[in-house]
């Protein structure tokens, strides 16, 4: 496939590999990598994590040569077939354990409000607090703001 064909078909490939479409359409329902797919699928199928050594092996067959291994296509199909019944929980940690950064999104609590409101009365109260105690009196509510320091006569004489 050349640069031209990429630019103007970049899914050739998947549409003519439907094998890495299924893959790929499961891992895009749970918001995950393809390789990190493929991945959960060895341990649901193998029940244990995928040995070191075979990483690179299945990297190059599947992102490579676009060959999902049989448990992999059996786990994303498991996938589609979940998500076209209703029945996936896409946020589930356990599809997300190759995350590093992966956070379950709480929403929030009465806590975490109280904490929020209380620290912008702080802010709002201790800005106003500040301010009268470091302003002079005007002379007028009206620009400029000049205060009675201001506008006293000065003698250098």
């Amino acid at each position: 496939m050349t640069l031209w064909e990429t630019l103007l078909r970049p899914d050739k490939e998947e549409r003519e590999n439907s094998d890495r479409r299924v893959v790929g359409d499961a891992a895009n329902i749970l918001q995950v990598g393809e390789f990190q797919l493929l991945q959960l699928a060895y341990r649901d199928w193998h029940g244990e994590e995928m040995p070191t050594r075979m990483v690179d092996q299945l990297f190059d067959s599947y992102m490579i040569d676009g060959v999902a291994p049989p448990w992999g296509r059996h786990y994303a199909r498991e996938i589609l077939r979940q998500e076209s019944l209703g029945e996936l929980d896409g946020q589930h940690r356990g599809y997300h354990r190759y995350d590093s950064e992966y956070s379950a999104k709480t929403g929030l609590d009465a806590y975490s409000i109280c904490f929020a409101l209380g620290l912008a009365a702080i802010m709002v109260f201790g800005g106003i607090a500040i301010s009268n105690f470091e302003a002079d009196a005007g002379t007028s509510m009206f620009p400029p703001y000049l205060s009675d320091s201001e506008l006293a006569p000065r003698s250098d004489i």
